[in-house]
């Protein structure tokens, strides 16, 4: 993972799917990761939008592929 900027899309070795940030995220790592990018981490802004009211069932997200 980077350490010092957001990684904004990110190419599916297995599937070849584009993920993209979804709104309100900086990053592909604070829309699909377990944690927020580190950027976000030190900056103590929290997750964007991953919150509880959005979450879906673990790996349910209308947004993969867009």
């Amino acid at each position: 993972m980077l350490t010092d900027a957001c990684q904004h899309f990110y190419r599916c070795v297995a599937c070849g799917t584009m993920l993209k940030p979804l709104a309100g995220d900086c990053c592909v790592f604070c829309s699909y990761g377990d944690t927020p990018c580190p950027p976000v981490q030190l900056s103590g802004e929290g997750y964007g939008s991953r919150s509880t009211e959005r979450a879906g069932a673990p790996g349910e997200d209308p947004q993969v592929g867009v």
